[in-house]
């Protein structure tokens, strides 16, 4: 195979695999957001998020537990010496009281692994301003590997 041939097969695999990829990122994000639904009673994201009963989740990856401005945390959330990230959210939002012993949080945690993939999927999708980034993640237990 000449070089104008494996190139061709090279775009061929390489833009199957973002077809492939970005419909299930897509359906991941929007499941999210309807997820999400259960987190409104008390969390807000987006550009004019608010503290309400839960603080804001806008760029939640990244960021030390329990230090957004004018939100009143527990003393365990503040104490908790945690950097959420995906491993550490999704043992969190599982069973919020097991992971934070003392957290504010009533939220019962989500059993189910697809609806964390989900709400991961959606809440990655927002910086610290609550703009969406356009964040491509690919949920836990499937791979991404780039064909260049």
């Amino acid at each position: 195979m000449n070089n104008h041939g494996r190139l061709r097969s090279l775009v061929l695999v390489f833009g199957a695999g973002i077809v492939a990829i970005g419909p299930g990122y897509a359906q991941d994000a929007a499941s999210g957001e309807k997820i999400f639904v259960q987190c409104k009673a008390c969390h807000q994201i987006g550009e004019n998020a608010k503290n309400a009963v839960g603080p804001v989740l806008n760029g939640l990856f990244g960021r030390k537990a329990g230090m957004i401005e004018g939100y009143s945390y527990s003393s365990a959330n503040k104490n908790s010496g945690i950097t959420w990230d995906e491993a550490t959210f999704r043992e969190y939002i599982k069973d919020p009281k097991a992971k934070i012993p003392g957290t504010k949080m009533t939220f019962p945690g989500l059993k189910d692994p697809k609806q964390i993939d989900d709400i991961v999927a959606y809440l990655k999708q927002f910086d610290s301003a609550g703009k969406k980034t356009g964040a491509v993640t690919v949920p836990a237990g499937r791979k991404f590997t780039r064909a260049l």
